[in-house]
């Protein structure tokens, strides 16, 4: 499934499991594959507890694995030494959903994003910080002389852009966003993916966007990977994604997504999923969407579908799709 081209995080057979109890185990990414081209946008969809975030952090090597393999321009991302580690953490950043929990109350703004600049010996001496770090909250947004100020002086927006400079501080290639707007008013996360947008242009950023929302996911998006209980269901473009939806999964969520038109809502068909979401720790035989689906047969309870190309960039898990 796998195209080599340009490509800058390479995931094969991902599984990051959690103990739950003495025997039992939660399987919150199970068997997961995709890969990201340098430069682009892969947005991660799916309801919450479906696995993304895991994803991502087991990319980054926050988490340790439980199988498959991660690489990051060809080197295994959980086998690197301290000192390769180190580096790709300069390489490799994340700006987290929470952007009040994720950002020490007890600090001023200058030290939260000088931290990374100090760690990796960046600059030289505490001039040349406070100067980085002036031009990092000008780059997101922000007056320069926030940096005195403590996070509780903050709305949640500007918060977010504080957590964003914190993750550009230390020239990163790449950046997982995970869920960085759904904290924050609809006028808000609006200006953050506008943001996030502009800077990869600026800066030739490479992003894995984490989100439930969809629409903003179309808007910021190159790719989509749409994942239910811990696997994939679905990757293609975005535009092929919202066009020509081919898991029952995806369709359903896509129809979701409200319509600004009134005329055009009201007559839109809504699918709704009957059912409630079976526990990652004892998810069923077969397809993992199977209780929820109206086209579920036999085959769809006895044989767990694998992800399959169904058309030019467009793989689906779904024995309906192949």
């Amino acid at each position: 499934m796998v195209d080599n081209t340009d490509c800058l995080l390479e995931v094969q057979g991902l599984k990051k499991y959690f103990k739950v109890g003495k025997k039992k185990m939660l399987r919150a990414v199970d068997d997961v594959s995709f890969y990201i081209r340098k430069g682009e946008t892969l947005g991660v969809v799916g309801e919450s507890g479906c696995g993304k975030t895991t994803c991502g952090r087991t990319c980054l090597g926050i988490y340790d694995k439980t199988g498959g393999q991660v690489t990051y321009r060809g080197e295994d991302v959980h086998g690197m030494d301290k000192e390769r580690r180190r580096r790709f953490t300069e390489q490799a950043q994340i700006i987290f959903q929470d952007p009040y929990a994720s950002l020490d109350p007890k600090m001023k703004i200058q030290e939260i994003v000088a931290e990374g600049i100090r760690a990796h010996k960046m600059a030289e001496d505490e001039a040349d910080i406070k100067k980085r770090v002036e031009g990092l909250l000008s780059t997101v947004g922000l007056d320069p002389a926030y940096g005195s100020r403590y996070v509780h002086e903050f709305s949640g927006g500007q918060r977010q852009r504080i957590g964003i400079a914190r993750a550009l501080a230390v020239e990163p290639e790449f950046i997982v966003c995970d869920e960085p707007i759904s904290a924050l008013d609809v006028s808000i996360q609006a200006q953050i993916v506008n943001l996030l947008k502009r800077l990869q242009k600026e800066k030739e950023l490479t992003y894995m966007f984490i989100a439930h929302d969809l629409s903003m996911v179309k808007h910021i998006s190159d790719r989509v990977m749409v994942m239910y209980l811990g696997k994939v269901m679905e990757i293609t473009t975005a535009d092929q994604l919202y066009d020509h939806p081919a898991h029952p999964y995806t369709q359903a969520l896509l129809s979701a997504i409200p319509i600004p038109d009134p005329r055009v809502e009201a007559g839109k068909v809504r699918i709704r999923m009957e059912g409630e979401i079976p526990s990652p720790v004892d998810p069923p035989e077969g397809c993992r969407f199977q209780n929820r689906c109206p086209y579920a047969e036999k085959k769809c309870r006895e044989e767990t579908p694998v992800l399959e190309k169904i058309g030019e960039g467009h793989f689906a898990a779904c024995h309906r799709c192949g």
